[in-house]
């Protein structure tokens, strides 16, 4: 039987109870093609590609979620809501803006502020914490350093915005403590909150805000897959 979902064409049973999701989808396909056993595509609707395979023994898969809150939420509520996913963990990249954070270090997002609107919709009486989940962050700080893999710790801040026309916003972010800049944390954290299931967001520093220093293609190909394989030993970690 078919699921409901106009951007995901899987069937039941396709996907698997933990999913990695990088922004890019051609960055799926080389986690697939690179780490998994068999990879068997699942989607291809809107380019948006998304694979299973086995690692280690255990079935994971891995799928785009492409870029923002609002692409990040549609995904990640399907996969929880249509597909049965028990875990999400976001790979992607940051622009660093604490002092203590360097390039290629490994970044895991305990919370996400925004200034996206997203949370409005479960009608909190309050402000709602965007929040990973304690396992898989657990699990991912122990695999980091069971691999060696230089690791921060700590709030990142989700933007609707690439490019931000208030100037003095990355200064407030920063006095705040938040340690760096992405786009889709907060929106992942709030729809597993919301669905009672498993988040977490791993992210490569390829470039800083305050220093101007950015990776090279080369370093960044190096620094993400430690990412990769920080992200897959949690994801195997967290299945039965």
């Amino acid at each position: 039987m078919s699921v409901p979902s106009e951007c995901n064409a899987a069937n039941p049973g396709d996907i698997a109870k933990a999913v990695l999701m990088p922004g890019d989808p051609l960055r799926a396909k080389f986690v697939a093609e690179t780490y998994l056993e068999n990879p068997v595509c699942f989607n291809t609707v809107r380019n948006m590609l998304g694979y299973t395979g086995m690692y280690k023994g255990k079935r994971i898969s891995v799928m785009g979620s492409g870029m923002g809150v609002p692409s990040m939420g549609l995904y990640a509520y399907e996969l929880y809501h249509f597909f049965d996913v028990e875990s999400i963990i976001r790979i992607g990249s940051a622009g660093g803006i604490g002092e203590d954070v360097h390039l290629r270090d490994l970044l895991i997002a305990i919370g996400a502020s925004t200034n996206s609107n997203y949370a409005l919709q479960y009608r909190f009486p309050g402000v709602l914490s965007a929040t990973a989940s304690w396992k898989l962050l657990h699990s991912a700080a122990a695999a980091a350093e069971r691999m060696g893999v230089p690791t921060a710790v700590g709030q990142v801040f989700t933007a609707d915005q690439f490019y931000n026309a208030n100037a003095e916003a990355a200064g407030k972010y920063r006095e705040m403590g938040i340690l760096a800049v992405e786009m889709e944390t907060a929106g992942l954290y709030l729809t597993a909150m919301a669905a009672h299931r498993q988040a977490l967001s791993l992210l490569t520093i390829s470039d800083h805000i305050f220093t101007g220093e950015s990776l090279s293609a080369q370093e960044r190909e190096t620094s993400f897959r430690e990412m990769m394989e920080v992200a897959l030993e949690t994801a195997w970690e967290s299945l039965e």
